[in-house]
């Protein structure tokens, strides 16, 4: 079983947002495969085929961890099979990141699961969402994208969806290794480190 979490923020003010790219590509992948959501106390879940649940949190962000954790646990879910889709401020807008494990690397949501979980050894997939000149970074994820920004997020949320396709599929090596950018110097490294 792989449990697929997208990140984000519960409400619709909150739909569109930078901070709420997770919570795009999960609901573009359950439309692509039929899978419908269902209301959970912390969380809504969508069962996808036999072998992946998609979830997002209802908790707000800083506070994630504790219905991942709480799923994993339900599910029996090893740390590996448990892909969190990100925003990233630190990456250009529409560029893929994807790794084995690491650390939350400022990110609240991250930085809640690796709290719960009591690892940071599970895998990841970030989306960049640009740092923009930004005057408070809460009001930069906190808001929509720019018109021209939003062709670029949408090409990457379809490339993330085909990731956390090839994830589920054949595992996290094939992910990296076709939808990492192909300027990112770390990549072939990291493959030979994990």
């Amino acid at each position: 079983m792989k449990l697929v979490v997208g990140l984000g923020n519960p409400g619709r003010e909150y739909e569109w947002t930078r901070h709420n790219v997770g919570f795009e590509v999960l609901d573009s992948l359950a439309g692509r495969h039929g899978a419908a959501w269902s209301r959970k106390p912390d969380a809504e879940l969508a069962r996808w085929g036999h072998d992946a649940m998609l979830m997002r949190p209802q908790t707000f962000m800083n506070l994630s961890g504790s219905a991942v954790q709480h799923w994993q646990s339900f599910y029996k879910v090893a740390f590996e099979d448990v892909l969190v889709v990100v925003d990233d401020v630190n990456l250009d807008a529409g560029r893929l990141r994807i790794r084995r494990a690491g650390s939350a690397g400022g990110h609240n949501g991250l930085k809640s699961i690796i709290g719960s979980l009591g690892t940071d050894q599970f895998p990841r997939l970030r989306v960049g969402v640009g740092g923009g000149a930004r005057k408070s970074l809460s009001s930069h994820v906190l808001g929509r994208f720019d018109r021209e920004e939003e062709a670029i997020i949408e090409a990457a949320i379809g490339r993330a969806v085909e990731a956390v396709e090839t994830f589920v599929a054949v595992g996290i090596v094939a992910a990296m290794n076709g939808y990492n950018s192909k300027d990112d110097k770390t990549n072939k490294s990291e493959e030979k480190d994990n």
